[in-house]
């Protein structure tokens, strides 16, 4: 089996968690995931099977939708409502106010990660860091925010929706919209309905997997923001043994595609534009 699932992960799961039931029902070791969830987040999970689980770069996706659910008046360490408290702060906010802060966000700005995440530091996790009260500098990232739409308020609760940028972080999004609120606020939902061109409505739970009733997305289908080149006989015996080949494609990048199926991806050959070189490899024999 090779292509790619998309999972709506429950909450309570972490991504490895998925991968590891799905490993079982599919008897593969060959599966990977794109796109890392927390476990209190719940959605879209791009999972890669057999010699999909070479294109996981390519999947990343550059943006991804959410809809995010937060409480004023408390902040924890982690963020998230299953963290511990450290600040509480009395809240006076309306419609219009947080429509306006919300607004506030759109377009790119600096985000400092959370603590308590999975990014590294001199080869450790901040989590491990944040676990054992180790105070280290957390790092700042360019993250970049498409849109950001208010769903509902209601007493303490806010919820929103919005299109980000890879790597930006959800948790620390909101402590920042609480402290522009003039109050703290930390995460009590979350949901994936997006990843690139990899829709919720389109996904399938991991009963849908246990029970065979699933969709298997073919590379065509979730490389089809990519070019692709119907090769000849010809082509396909240098393509097979990874050859370089006449760049007969537009782009940088292009899938190959001999008879019905997708054989590879090749890319620009640098020092001869006019070629192009192996770049993923998906040949079945």
């Amino acid at each position: 089996m090779n292509g790619i699932i998309i999972i709506n992960k429950e909450q309570g799961l972490t991504s490895r968690d998925v991968v590891n039931k799905l490993t079982k029902i599919l008897n593969t070791k060959k599966i990977g995931h794109t796109g890392t969830l927390d476990p209190i987040a719940k959605g879209v999970l791009v999972v890669t099977v057999g010699r999909a689980t070479k294109l996981c770069e390519l999947l990343t996706s550059e943006y991804k939708e959410y809809i995010a659910t937060m409480k004023l008046g408390i902040e924890t360490d982690t963020l998230d409502i299953t963290g511990n408290t450290i600040k509480e702060k009395e809240y006076n906010v309306n419609v219009d106010k947080i429509k306006e802060v919300l607004k506030s966000f759109l377009g790119k700005s600096i985000q400092e990660v959370p603590k308590y995440s999975a990014i590294k530091i001199n080869g450790k996790k901040l989590y491990e860091y944040a676990r054992n009260n180790i105070d280290i500098e957390v790092p700042k990232r360019e993250i970049d925010i498409k849109s950001i739409d208010l769903i509902s308020y209601k007493e303490d609760t806010i919820t929103f929706k919005c299109t980000v940028s890879k790597g930006t972080y959800i948790r620390s999004l909101i402590r920042d919209i609480a402290y522009k609120l003039n109050t703290v606020g930390t995460m009590t939902d979350l949901i994936r309905t997006k990843q690139g061109n990899f829709a919720i409505e389109n996904s399938n739970t991991i009963e849908d997997i246990e029970n065979n009733n699933y969709k298997l997305i073919t590379y065509e289908q979730a490389l089809n923001n990519y070019e692709i080149v119907n090769i000849d006989d010809n082509t396909y015996n240098k393509v097979k043994n990874g050859g370089i080949i006449n760049k007969d494609f537009k782009n940088k990048i292009a899938l190959l595609k001999y008879k019905d199926d997708i054989i590879a991806i090749y890319k620009e050959y640098v020092k001869d534009v006019t070629k192009a070189k192996p770049y993923i490899m998906l040949i079945t024999n």
